[in-house]
């Protein structure tokens, strides 16, 4: 087949788009940390680029978008005909007729293996060893994104199953969420959490990463039709109005509980709306997303308070926003679900379906890759905890993180010429003199 050129040129644009994300993520998580912390938490984002990029060449792609020749096996990974991408170079396109060179193809789905291990680093700010990130980022990546994107994306069992999925709900949100809900648990609470504060150190970055965030999602979206046609147009329209509804969701509540609406909030919200719209976007009308995208808003709203009462301590939201709301957007299909637009013939309760099928099938993805997420997570972190630490020790977090891992600050408050009595003389010397008056 010959290769579509308006879509493979749609293709690269939402690839340059979605890796756009993981910068994005880094001001968004950056502006939410405190002053000392926001240099270590952005390079966790920029590190996750550097290794996801050469795991996905190596093996990473084979395994989670390839065939493996036993029928048992490839139910949970793919096969490694594919490894080191080299029988991708001459290989035209890809042979489901959608026009777009397999190359491609694989640059795209690069780009989510690579934000969905960044947004993990919220849930630990301030106090993570970054060589024992890096590692875990590697391990993750290996052991639980490339399969279960092979599981929901490829053929694996749940994609036999006639889970729908169509961006990401739950191979990246749930799957990001739970992991760091588990890493949460292994490295224990940041010292002074919760009776100190910790407050955002720079809303304007956390704005401004929210809006790289958004700008980028219509590429995760709509590029993820892997074609220019309607179901992109209905995909991209989708994202925006259910995140606008999320964002102005969340600041109601905030309104309407706290007396005022913030930054923050607005902020939060509309990544809670493009989390839970993802799975959901080219399956729902245009209303059922703005009704999916204020639903997602309140509760998230609320589930971010969940790791006060439950005593865990998830510093930038990830399970509140990135676990709750992927899980709610892949249920929502469920009961809002327009079969004209899918595949095979699932379709929601509120369509007219009088089966509980599609609805049980949504619960169960968002549980499965959840569980095998948190589990997986978690023992990788314990294993790193107790080989190498994976927690700064105290003195270091006191200090702050950036100055003791990266010997770096964001923010150089000194005067330009240097300080002290050094200064002051120097001053002194070079000021002109100033006759005083007769």
């Amino acid at each position: 087949m010959k290769i579509d050129s308006g879509s493979t040129a749609w293709m690269l644009a939402s690839t340059a788009l979605v890796l756009l994300m993981t910068p994005g993520l880094a001001f968004f998580y950056g502006g939410m940390t405190r002053a000392k912390s926001v240099l270590n938490m952005m390079m966790m984002s920029f590190v996750s680029i550097v290794t996801v990029s050469m795991l996905w060449v190596f093996y990473g792609y084979s395994v989670a978008f390839t065939d493996n020749k036993n029928d048992f096996l490839n139910k949970f990974i793919g096969g490694f005909g594919s490894l080191g991408l080299h029988d991708l170079v001459n290989q035209a396109t890809k042979t489901d007729g959608t026009g777009i060179p397999s190359m491609v193809f694989s640059a795209f789905q690069l780009t989510f293996a690579i934000i969905t291990v960044a947004l993990i680093s919220g849930a630990i700010a301030d106090r993570a060893k970054f060589g024992s990130w890096v590692v875990f980022t590697i391990a993750w990546a290996t052991l639980v994104y490339f399969p279960v994107a092979h599981w929901v994306w490829w053929d694996g069992w749940l994609f036999k199953m006639g889970i729908e999925d169509f961006a990401g709900g739950t191979v990246v949100h749930v799957n990001a969420g739970a992991a760091g809900l588990a890493l949460a648990f292994v490295l224990g609470k940041r010292r002074g959490w919760p009776k100190e504060p910790m407050r955002p150190h720079n809303l304007g970055y956390t704005l401004l990463g929210v809006g790289l965030l958004w700008f980028g999602w219509f590429g995760f979206n709509a590029g993820s039709e892997l074609a220019a046609d309607g179901t992109a147009g209905l995909a991209f329209m989708n994202t925006q109005i259910a995140t606008a509804a999320a964002a102005g969701a969340w600041i109601l509540v905030e309104k309407l509980r706290d007396g005022h609406a913030t930054t923050l909030g607005c902020a939060s919200g509309a990544v809670a709306g493009l989390v839970a719209i993802t799975p959901a976007c080219a399956f729902v009308d245009p209303w059922a997303a703005i009704v999916l995208g204020a639903i997602v808003g309140a509760v998230c709203a609320y589930a971010v308070g969940m790791k006060y009462k439950l005593g865990f301590d998830d510093s930038l939201d990830v399970v509140g926003v990135h676990l709750v709301g992927g899980a709610l957007g892949a249920i929502s299909l469920g009961f809002l679900a327009n079969y004209h637009y899918l595949d095979h013939q699932g379709q929601g309760l509120l369509y007219g379906s009088h089966s509980f099928s599609q609805l049980g099938k949504q619960a169960l993805g968002p549980v499965a890759v959840g569980l095998y997420s948190f589990i997986m997570a978690w023992i990788i972190g314990k294993i790193i905890d107790k080989t190498m630490g994976f927690r700064i020790t105290e003195d270091d977090e006191v200090a702050g993180i950036d100055l003791a891992v990266h010997a770096e600050t964001a923010y150089d408050l000194a005067p330009s010429h240097g300080g002290g009595a050094l200064a002051a003389s120097s001053l002194a010397a070079t000021a002109p003199k100033v006759e005083a008056d007769a």
